[in-house]
């Protein structure tokens, strides 16, 4: 079961977003929930949350304050921002800290679903990652001791790790530090099962997923680039542009048209 704390100074704002989790999620997650920064932090460590949804705007100490003192100790904490501020600045350092997402006030039951899902599905790779990590051992380097399935169920678990971490400051040597594995036997192992190398598999799944954001016409260019794992709005704009042939404010334009659809 997911574990996750919902912070809010306001006490309607709480209770509207602890129904839309109970009613769309049930019982795949238990909720609490905090009135401010202090208590979230505390609540977050006796708890063990797995995902916060933080108000950004909180008295005292924020929700980006009391999500870098919650990162700190427990890195693995997925964070969600919410807010009625519509400004790049909030989305910048939300991302730069590594939540999974921001959602704007009012909150939408779609957009809370949608990103709680979202963060869920992050949650539970990391949590396969580690239970494969043991189930490899410390020395699974060498590819004759490791059986077809073993390698397979590798591959695997790399792919759903790319398909719901791409956000995040991801490389083929984090994931070998993670599984306990070199570079060099993860790189021929990637490029064996997928056809391609380890960079332009994250690449495309980065691309892809720009796309979906670009179909909302209130995220910046700047915006999509921080969300899609880029700290630099103009190398996304090269490598976007590269793949597709267009520049993201081209390919928006595109879906804008009259009947819609992509270009």
């Amino acid at each position: 079961m997911l574990k996750i704390l919902i912070a809010d100074d306001e006490r309607i704002e709480r209770e509207q977003l602890t129904d839309i989790i109970c009613q769309r999620l049930g019982r795949e997650a238990e909720v609490r929930t905090a009135e401010n920064g202090r208590r979230t932090v505390e609540l977050a460590e006796l708890w063990k949350a797995d995902l916060l949804l933080l108000d950004i705007e909180m008295p005292g100490l924020s929700g980006i304050e009391a999500a870098r003192h919650i990162l700190e100790r427990y890195p693995q904490v997925k964070i969600i921002f919410i807010t009625a501020y519509s400004l790049f600045q909030y989305a910048h350092e939300a991302v730069r800290l590594g939540a999974c997402d921001y959602i704007l006030k009012p909150v939408n039951a779609d957009d809370v679903e949608r990103s709680v899902r979202r963060a869920a599905a992050q949650i539970e790779t990391q949590r396969q990652f580690t239970d494969l990590a043991h189930t490899l051992g410390q020395d699974p380097d060498n590819a004759e001791t490791e059986s077809s399935d073993k390698v397979s169920l590798m591959m695997s678990r790399v792919k759903d790790y790319l398909q719901h971490n791409y956000m995040y400051d991801i490389s083929l040597d984090s994931i070998c530090d993670i599984l306990h594995i070199s570079p060099s036997y993860l790189s021929t192992e990637f490029k064996r099962t997928f056809g391609v190398n380890f960079v332009d598999y994250l690449t495309e799944v980065r691309m892809n997923a720009a796309k979906e954001l670009l179909a909302d016409p209130l995220r910046s260019s700047a915006e999509v680039s921080s969300l899609v794992g880029y700290e630099s709005s103009s190398y996304f704009i090269r490598v976007f542009k590269k793949r597709t042939g267009q520049t993201p404010t081209e390919y928006r334009r595109g879906l804008l048209r009259p009947g819609g659809g992509k270009p």
